[in-house]
């Protein structure tokens, strides 16, 4: 759905040069064009326009001096730097245009008619005046000379076995003897020239030659191949007329053919049948076809055709057509008519080789013209929903134009068309943002159509419906009427005969008001025309529009875009600099487009699509390439891009990787747009979605979630992209649409949590209004069975933009619960008999389902007599609930009510057997109350309740109670059904307790015990755990002998000595038993001197102190030296060990940092004997070989863990064990603190002084050496590496990168408390000054 629209033109009017232009060619490297007359050849520059060469012909001789000499055929020979011409008299000539030489290489007696040389310029094919082709080599060595007529078909002959003869074929009424008629061979068209035409296939294997044959007088068509074999013949085809191309892309090759009524392009395939056609908007013998010409790309056929001799009087004319193809249909794009008089006949023009849409024409007045097109949709601009989203395209006189907003028609159908007096050149839509439906019309003759879209009743007959219309259908459809027209005036009368193009880029902005762009025909110059009707004219029917106003711009335009918001206009030169014009302005000033950085805009290469967006609250300027590159003010954020549009505050995109893009234009910015475009890794959010290979955007529908996509092929398709969508349900719900929400939520599979996570607080304040616009039983319950906890919001659909309105959420997290509840209490202040089954609904969602309150209702409707209106019975209702609940769920639920008239009522809607249910409920029915109920909570294995119903049943039933509250633990439980006094509460307390020693739960058994009396179990349980001092209050209350007491003090005794309980054990031993010199034995082996001394003192027993005391306190004063010494050896040790270790990594990795040792797992390929690898690569290593013993025993585990930190020289971690080590020793030396000041006190107290300075100085230095020691070990470099975080929300590619090269280790996280180096508190007083 794309129209032609022209770039830019460029003319070189009135060439300097002698005699009339022939033929036509270019030099591509150079950019200048080559004219053949009949004096000679020239050599031109269409940009600078300057004649660069001339070479006369004449005066070597070539050609004669009376102008009676014609050059056939132009070639510029890119390897010989040189041009060869052929001449009509036979000369094949040479020109080297740096030196003006020429050289005949050959020359054909009989003459020449057509030189045509091969797309690769390998081959020249020569016709000659004798009816023959001559092809030689690019060095022109003759490679064979064949006659031009041929009697054989060719090597592709067909081959008939005799299947489907013509004979057996049935022939309707023209009867059997059709059968057998003899072909009529009707003679060559009256005004065809007769002379041979040569086209070559794109890949220069093949071409095509037409030729009139001498014994028919038809025109036949004839492949032959680059060895120069003949192919194939066309069939034979009436009318056949001279005019031939060959499809660049190979697949077919056009002529004409005059039929009896009309015109056509005729197709050929290569073995010479026909395949397909179109009809030019001529009747017979009206026009001739002087040629045809595919542009580069096989896109664009142009037709050359010539108005044939009608009366004296008549004007005649020459058209160049330009016909595209889509969906099988043939489109005529654009008409330029031309006079058939004086300088501005058409003598040639050829396509741009390099330049698929560049179109060279040269007039018979040495007028040189050069058109410029490109692709673009026509497509209405309003972003309102008064606009219908109309895209517009061009077909010879009429334009069809298709409205997305009410129906999606396939083209080359379309809503509706409209019919012009001339053939289509340019379509406008109005920039007024609320009349963009009203479109303007540019037809051949420069006259402009304006059609309105409003409610005038008048039916306009150039109005035709299209795919919508038809019999007995009433049309909604509103269309246009044919409001005015306009007559282009120009300033010279001459401007439109030579350039029938004169104005381009027209533009509605306002009422009457157009803007065009024409261009100097002398220098590289454009003007901005502001087109108004004169005030007098205003009222005529023959309105003309005049030049009011023109600002002459340095450069040639060749784009204009407007915006009718801010009423700026983008204006593109062809060297990419952005113009900014102020149309509104008086003195109508066209300055620099400045970025936000105040420097102006360039376009890096020229774009062919532009477009004005606000980007950040900035007004930018889009461009997109015809090579795919996609720029924003000057900065490329793509180069991938095949088509864009700007809907809103949305830009859409199609990209070579078969995507769509959708970017929020109203919060972003370069770098988030630079970043979304050119991620490679495959986005799965909201603004990305996969569409077919080579789709293009043709259009967007304002208000609406529909983008419209065109294939390659032409057909359209529908999209909704999910960024539109969402955009648009969330427009929806702020304005508290929820019925359109809901809708398109639901054909488009939105999850409907959105209406309520969008906005919760509103969303629940308006339950109502939800609830009454919806008006929906179905939809309601619809909406309650997708809810769920999650915040959609945050998950499925994340905003574009974080919102800075802070929305109220539950802190608890039952959303669901919340919103049944809130609807539920709506609904039924509405209509509860309408809602009923949107209320069951609610209930049955909640979190924990409230089926009991469902049956209840249901059951209330079962008994509801008389019947309301719109009410639900309650068959309907229990149907409806068994498809939200598993019926044997329902069915479980219902007994717990104990109504057996509800059980019954869901028993029978359910797939249940009679004979399995009715026995069981009969069963229940003759039990007494309290032990049915008992029955059905056991069945349905609510143990809690059925516990509570059977300790109302009386005691004897008690001792299957306490099996029951055995069987499932439920002691607590029965413990607060029973007073604390009865029989029934000791024995539930005694099972506890039992229950409780089995899970060597050994206190809280001996508590329930002492509570319940049970004394002796009690005191068991006590001494099981150790309690000493409960077990002593039980013991007093079972009234033990002193003997007794004694042997349960000892026993207590040796349990706390067990537990490293020395001091407690020493109290029952003295306090129970009696015993106070085990009691001061036991002390100085806990090391509590002063307890033990004031033990010796109580009992006045000073032997003690000599015999047992002072001994110990010796004895521990060597232990405490020999362990100082071992300590502060292997701290001395490790520490030394551990430089050494560090000096050797830091040295590896020095070696290693271009070698790039490998990181993580892949470490394990490459060698482990290095005892210097960094501790990254070892952890890597042994996370992954941990990994397999994973599943083994935790005594397996912690092996793997002791030989991963290995103290063991040359061990991979050595480092990370010497750390854990030297911590270790310090934590353990700290502890000692207290020890040693009590054991120094003891030493000065029985003047010991000796050993205890020795104790003292020892553990002093020990403890200095650790002190100066810890900045060594735990360096500040280790600590920052281990704490400073490498990745995070600030971290970029290159912090991650300098750290990564910085560090070069990485600990794991279990390994990074080694680094925190130990803390020494200096406040602990440990030293006796006595001793100093």
């Amino acid at each position: 759905m794309r129209n032609l629209k022209l770039l830019q033109t460029l003319e070189f009017r009135d060439i300097q040069a002698p005699g009339r232009p022939q033929c036509i060619s270019l030099r591509t490297e150079q950019s200048t064009v080559l004219i053949g007359s009949d004096h000679g050849l020239i050599e031109i520059d269409p940009v600078t326009r300057e004649v660069k060469n001339e070479v006369s012909l004449v005066s070597e001789g070539f050609l004669p001096e009376d102008g009676s000499g014609c050059i056939v055929g132009i070639q510029d020979l890119l390897d010989q730097e040189s041009v060869c011409m052929a001449t009509a008299s036979g000369d094949v000539i040479l020109c080297n245009l740096s030196t003006c030489q020429l050289e005949c290489v050959g020359s054909v007696a009989s003459g020449i008619s057509v030189m045509s040389w091969s797309p690769d310029q390998e081959l020249v094919l020569l016709a000659t005046g004798q009816q023959t082709l001559i092809m030689m080599t690019k060095d022109f060595e003759p490679i064979m000379e064949q006659q031009i007529h041929q009697d054989d078909f060719g090597e592709s002959k067909f081959i008939t076995v005799g299947w489907g003869r013509k004979e057996t074929q049935f022939h309707g009424s023209e009867g059997r003897q059709a059968a057998f008629q003899v072909q009529m061979y009707e003679s060559a068209l009256p005004w065809d020239d007769h002379r041979p035409q040569v086209t070559w296939r794109g890949d220069g294997q093949f071409f095509a030659v037409s030729v009139v044959c001498p014994e028919t007088g038809a025109r036949k068509v004839r492949v032959w191949n680059r060895e120069f074999a003949l192919q194939s013949t066309s069939e034979p085809v009436a009318g056949l007329g001279p005019a031939l191309a060959w499809k660049p892309s190979g697949s077919l090759i056009a002529s004409t053919q005059e039929k009896p009524n009309q015109q056509d392009i005729v197709f050929f395939e290569k073995n010479g049948l026909l395949h397909g056609h179109f009809t030019l908007p001529f009747l017979k013998d009206e026009v001739k076809v002087n040629g045809l010409f595919w542009n580069a790309d096989s896109t664009v056929l142009a037709v050359w055709l010539e108005d044939l001799q009608r009366g004296e009087n008549c004007t005649l004319k020459t058209y160049v057509q330009l016909w595209t193809v889509g969906n099988y249909h043939w489109y005529l794009k654009q008409s330029l008519p031309f006079s058939t008089c004086g300088k501005s006949k058409l003598v040639c023009l050829m396509w741009d080789l390099v330049t698929p849409y560049r179109l060279h024409i040269l007039c018979q007045g040495w007028h040189y013209l050069c058109y410029d097109w490109h692709w673009t949709t026509d497509r209405s601009s309003g972003d309102n929903s008064s606009d219908m989203a109309n895209v517009a395209v061009i077909d010879g006189n009429k334009v069809l134009v298709t409205v997305f907003q009410q129906s999606v028609v396939p083209p080359p159908m379309c809503t509706y068309r409209l019919l012009l007096p001339h053939p289509v050149n340019q379509v406008m839509f109005s920039a007024h943002p609320k009349k963009s439906n009203d479109l303007a019309i540019l037809d051949a003759s420069n006259q402009i159509s304006v059609y309105k879209c409003d409610d005038s009743p008048s039916v306009d007959l150039t109005v035709k419906l299209g795919a919508v219309g038809g019999n007995g259908f009433k049309v909604s459809l509103r269309t246009p009427h044919l409001e005015k027209r306009y007559k282009l005036q120009f300033e010279n009368g001459e401007d439109q005969e030579i350039n029938p193009l004169k104005f381009s880029l027209i533009t509605w902005i306002q009422e009457d008001v157009f803007l065009a762009v024409s261009y100097s025909p002398s220098s590289p110059q454009s003007a901005i025309h502001h087109l108004t009707v004169a005030p007098s004219e205003a009222d005529d029917e023959h309105r003309q529009l005049h030049i009011s106003s023109s600002v002459t711009v340095d450069g040639v335009i060749i784009s204009l875009c407007c915006n009718s918001k801010t009423k700026s206009v983008a204006l593109q030169l062809a060297g990419g600099q952005i113009l900014k014009y102020f149309w509104e302005s008086p003195s109508l000033a066209v300055e620099p487009w400045k970025n936000p950085g105040g420097f102006p805009v360039w376009f890096p290469y020229p774009c062919t699509q532009t477009e004005l967006a606000m980007i950040g609250g900035e007004e930018c300027v889009l461009g997109l390439s015809d090579r795919c590159r996609f720029f924003i003010n000057d900065t490329e954020v793509a180069s991938n891009i095949t088509s864009f549009a700007v809907y809103d505050e949305f830009l859409l995109l199609t990209t070579h990787s078969h995507t769509c893009q959708c970017f929020c234009l109203r919060d972003a910015s370069f770098n988030t747009l630079h970043a979304g475009l050119s991620s490679s890794h495959v986005s799965k959010g909201e603004s990305l979605r996969k569409v077919e290979r080579g789709s293009r955007i043709v259009t967007v529908v304002p208000q609406d979630t529909k983008l419209i996509l065109q294939m390659p092929r032409g057909n359209l398709e529908v999209v909704h992209h999910r960024a539109l969508v969402l955009a648009q349900i969330r427009k929806w719900l702020d304005k508290l649409m929820f019925k359109e929400a809901f809708e398109c939520m639901r054909k488009l599979r939105i999850n409907l949590n959105l209406i309520h996570d969008h906005n919760p607080k509103v969303f629940l304040e308006n339950v109502e209004t939800f609830i009454r616009q919806i008006d929906s039983v179905n939809h309601i319950n619809l909406f309650f069975t997708e809810l769920k906890e999650e915040d959609v919001t945050k998950t499925m659909y994340p905003p574009p933009v974080t919102s800075a309105v802070q929305l109220s959420r539950d802190p608890d997290g039952k959303k669901v619960d919340l919103i049944c509840d809130t609807l539920r209490v709506a609904m039924e202040s509405i209509n509860p008999h309408k809602y009923c089954l949107s209320i069951l609904t609610s209930h049955v969602k909640k979190t924990t389902p409230e089926l009991e309150i469902v049956l209840q209702k249901v059951h209330e409707l079962q008994g509801r007599t008389p019947p309301v209106p719109d009410a639900v019975s309650a068959e309907e209702a229990l149907k409806y609930l068994l498809l939200l609940v598993d019926v044997n769920e329902l069915y479980d639920h219902s007994l717990g009510t104990y109504d057996f008239d509800l059980v019954l009522m869901v028993a029978e809607k359910s797939q249940k057997d009679p004979k399995e249910y009715l026995p069981f409920l009969n069963t229940l029915k003759k039990m007494e109350t309290n032990y049915q109920r008992f029955t059905i909570d056991k069945y349905l294995k609510r143990y809690e309740k059925a516990i509570g119903h059977l300790s109302k049943c009386g005691p004897e039933y008690f001792s299957e109670c306490l099996n029951l509250v055995k069987d499932k633990n439920l002691y607590k439980e029965a413990l607060k059904l029973y007073p604390s006094d009865s029989q029934q509460y000791k024995d539930i307390s005694i099972a506890y307790g039992e229950h409780l020693t089995q899970e060597h739960l050994y206190e809280p058994a001996g508590l329930v015990f002492a509570r319940c009396g049970a004394h002796e179990k009690a005191l068991n349980a006590f001494l099981a755990s150790g309690s000493w001092q409960q077990a002593l209050c039980v013991a007093a209350q079972l009234n033990l002998t002193k003997d007794q007491l004694a042997d349960l003090g000892r026993t207590l005794a040796g349990k706390l000595v067990e537990q490293r309980k020395h001091g407690d054990a020493a109290t029952v031993l003295e306090q129970y038993a009696k015993d106070y010199e085990e009691a001061v034995l036991l002390l100085l082996e806990g090391a509590a001197w002063e307890e033990a001394l004031r033990l010796v003192y109580k009992y006045n027993r000073p032997d003690i102190i000599e015999t047992n005391v002072k001994p110990s306190i010796l004895e521990a004063q060597k232990n405490y030296m020999a362990l100082l010494d071992s300590q502060t050896a292997t701290f001395s040790r490790h520490k030394k060990r551990l430089l050494v270790v560090r000096e050797l990594k830091e040295q590896a990795q020095q070696v290693n940092l271009d070698d790039e040792v490998p990181q993580g797992q892949e470490s394990d390929l490459f060698s482990e004997t290095s005892s210097v690898l960094s501790g990254s690569d070892m952890s890597g290593k042994y996370s992954h070989s941990n990994s397999r013993i994973s599943a083994r025993s935790s005594k397996n585990r912690r092996k793997a863990e002791r030989k991963k930190h290995s103290l063991k020289e040359g061990s991979p971690l050595e480092d990370l064990a010497l750390l854990e080590a030297l911590n270790e020793i310090v934590q353990s030396t700290e502890k000692l603190k207290d020890e040693v000041h009590n054991i120094l006190k003891m030493l000065f107290l029985f003047e010991f002084d000796e050993q205890g300075r020795e104790l003292q100085k020892a553990f002093e230095d020990t403890l200095q050496l650790m002190e100066r020691s810890l900045p060594e070990i735990w360096t500040l470099t280790h600590q920052q590496n281990s704490a400073t975080p490498v990745l995070g929300p600030n971290s970029t590619a290159n912090s991650i990168m300098a750290s990564y090269q910085q560090q070069k280790t990485s600990v794991p996280v279990h390994d990074a408390e080694l680094f925190i180096p130990p803390k020494i508190n200096k406040r602990t007083q440990w030293k006796l000054s006595l001793l100093e």
